[in-house]
C-alpha cells in the first residue's frame, strides 16, 4: 500500500493538488527540475509497484527484486536510476532474537521510491527529520538516501547494544560458581549475530561508493553525510566481530568448566568409593571365620573391628578434605 507521497522543493515540502497515487501528476510537478518526489510503499504487490515503475521508469529487474524482497544488501545501477537494498533489524528481548525486514530504494534525478517489508522498517522518523532540516533536504534525493541509510544503520547499533547485554549475561553465567547450561543460549546468540553480520557487511561497499561520490544520482556534495554513516557502519561491523569472538571464548570456557566439574565429580565419587571399600575390606577379612585368627576369641574383637572401620573412614575423609576432593 502507499504509505506517503510528497513533493519537495528547495528543502521544503510543498502541497500538490493531486491524489497520492497519481504518480504521473506528482512527477509532472517537478518537471522543471526544481524538486523531487518521494513515494513510500509498504509491501506492495506486483500490480501496484508496476504503476510506480511506469511513472518513474524503474528497471524491471529492480522492480522484481523489490516485490520478492529477501535481497542481500546491494547497490545496482540502471539507466535513469539506482537500486539500493538494505536489511532492517530489530530486537525481540523475550526471545533473545533479531528479526529482519527490508527496505528497497529507487533513486533518480527527481524521485525517490522506498519499498518497505517487515514491521521494523518504518521511515516516518527519517521523513520527519528531513522535513525539519532544510539544509539536508536541499540536497534532493541524495538526502533521502542518506536519511534512510542513517536510520537503518542506527537500528543496527541499537540491536548490537541489546546483544552486548545478552553476551555480558552469558559471560557472567559461564564464569559463575553455579552449574549452568549456557550452550543453547550461546548457540542462539551466535545465530542472531550471524543474522546481523549478513545485514552489516554487504552494506559497506554501497556506503563506500556514496561517501566517495562515485554513485550516480547521489550528489558528491552529500558525501560527508555518507562518511558519517560509513563510520557508524564500521563501528557496527567491529561490534559484530567482537561479540562473535566473545561468544566463542565463552563457549570454550563453558566446555572447560564442564570438564573441570566432571573431574571434580569423579574425584568425589572416587573418594566416596574409598570410604566404603576400606571398611568393606576389614569386614571381609574378619568375616572369613578361619579357626586361627587374631582376636577371634577376644571379647572386644567386634567393637575393635567397628572402631577400626570408623577410624579408617575418618582418616580417609580428613585426607580427602585436605586434598580438596570434598
Amino acid at each position: 500500500m502507499i504509505v506517503a507521497s510528497a513533493v519537495y522543493r528547495h528543502g521544503k515540502r510543498v502541497p500538490v493538488d493531486c491524489p497520492s497515487d497519481d504518480f504521473a501528476a506528482l512527477r509532472a510537478a517537478v518537471a522543471d527540475g526544481q524538486g523531487f518526489v518521494w513515494v513510500g510503499l509498504y509491501e506492495p504487490g506486483q500490480q501496484e509497484l508496476s504503476g510506480v515503475a511506469d511513472a518513474f521508469g524503474l528497471h524491471p529487474l529492480a522492480v522484481e527484486d523489490a516485490v520478492v524482497a529477501h535481497q542481500r544488501p546491494k547497490l545496482d545501477v540502471y539507466e535513469g536510476s539506482l537500486f539500493l537494498a538494505l536489511k532492517t533489524l530489530w530486537y525481540v528481548d523475550e526471545d533473545d532474537a533479531v528479526e529482519t525486514g527490508e527496505i528497497n530504494l529507487f533513486c533518480g534525478t527527481d524521485f525517490v521510491v522506498t519499498v518497505r517489508h517487515g514491521r521494523g522498517s518504518e521511515l516516518k522518523d527519517a521523513r520527519h527529520m528531513l522535513e525539519h532540516q532544510e539544509t539536508i533536504l536541499s540536497h534532493g534525493p541524495s538526502a533521502v538516501v542518506y536519511a534512510v541509510c542513517d536510520t537503518v544503520v542506527d537500528g543496527y547499533l541499537a540491536v548490537l547494544e541489546e546483544l552486548q547485554t545478552d553476551v555480558d549475561e552469558v559471560e557472567a553465567s559461564v564464569f559463575s560458581q553455579r552449574r549452568t547450561k549456557d550452550a543453547n543460549r550461546i548457540y542462539v546468540l551466535k545465530r542472531e549475530i550471524a543474522e546481523v553480520r549478513r545485514a552489516v557487511l554487504p552494506l559497506r561497499e554501497p556506503m563506500r561508493r556514496f561517501s566517495e561520490g562515485s554513485a550516480p544520482h547521489v550528489t558528491p556534495e552529500a558525501a560527508p553525510f555518507f562518511n558519517d554513516v560509513a563510520d557508524h557502519l564500521a563501528v557496527a561491523a567491529e561490534a559484530v566481530d567482537t561479540l562473535d569472538q566473545l561468544l566463542s571464548s565463552a563457549f570454550e570456557a563453558h566446555l572447560a568448566g564442564i570438564s573441570v566439574q566432571q573431574n571434580d565429580d569423579m574425584r568425589r565419587i572416587s573418594a566416596g568409593a574409598a570410604l566404603v571399600v576400606v571398611p568393606t575390606l576389614i569386614a571381609g577379612i574378619y568375616g572369613m571365620n578361619f579357626e586361627h585368627m587374631p582376636e577371634l576369641g577376644w571379647t572386644f574383637g567386634y567393637p575393635f573391628a567397628l572402631v577400626l572401620m570408623l577410624g579408617t573412614m575418618a582418616g580417609l575423609w580428613i585426607l580427602f578434605k585436605r586434598s580438596g576432593w570434598f
